[in-house]
């Protein structure tokens, strides 16, 4: 699969980018991303929420592992963080196969369950406002999801 990349250099620059990602998205849909603590994940995912219809304010489900919200698609933010060390599978495959969105944090924690089509994004910080957002799909679906989004922006 192809690899593609973004820079972005605000805040307001990576929530456009996954607010246009959500409008991409369908049911059942698996979006993985990656990037060191404060890179912009929780940034990412707000935009992503925006993108889904999602009116309620969107925070890291750190402490829960995973927050439920309702959009136009319902949209299931989760951080696996937590995880690290644990095989536990918390039924994965129910938020995977249903009729939401998933967004999963530190999702290589969890990579045994993960479906074998998703899209990984994993975000590097370059310096206080610029974000590099990589692109690495999983599947050819996802692989036209990425080309279509990034030839949209």
């Amino acid at each position: 699969m192809s690899e593609y990349q973004i820079e972005t250099h605000s805040e307001l620059e990576t929530k456009h980018v996954a607010e246009q990602l959500g409008l991409f998205l369908k049911p059942g849909d698996v979006v993985t991303l990656e990037g060191d603590l404060g890179a912009g994940k929780t940034t990412f995912a707000k935009g992503l929420s925006s993108g889904l219809g999602v009116t309620r304010v969107v925070n890291s489900p750190t402490f829960t592992i995973i927050k439920e919200y309702q959009g136009e698609l319902p949209f299931y933010h989760m951080d696996v963080y937590r995880l690290e060390d644990s095989e536990e599978d918390i039924g994965f495959g129910e938020y995977f196969n249903g009729e939401g969105v998933c967004l999963v944090e530190w999702a290589h924690f969890i990579s045994e369950f993960l479906p074998s089509e998703y899209l990984n994004i994993n975000i590097s910080y370059i310096d206080e406002y610029t974000r590099l957002l990589e692109f690495l799909p999983e599947g050819e679906r996802f692989d036209s999801v990425a080309s279509e989004l990034l030839g949209a922006l």
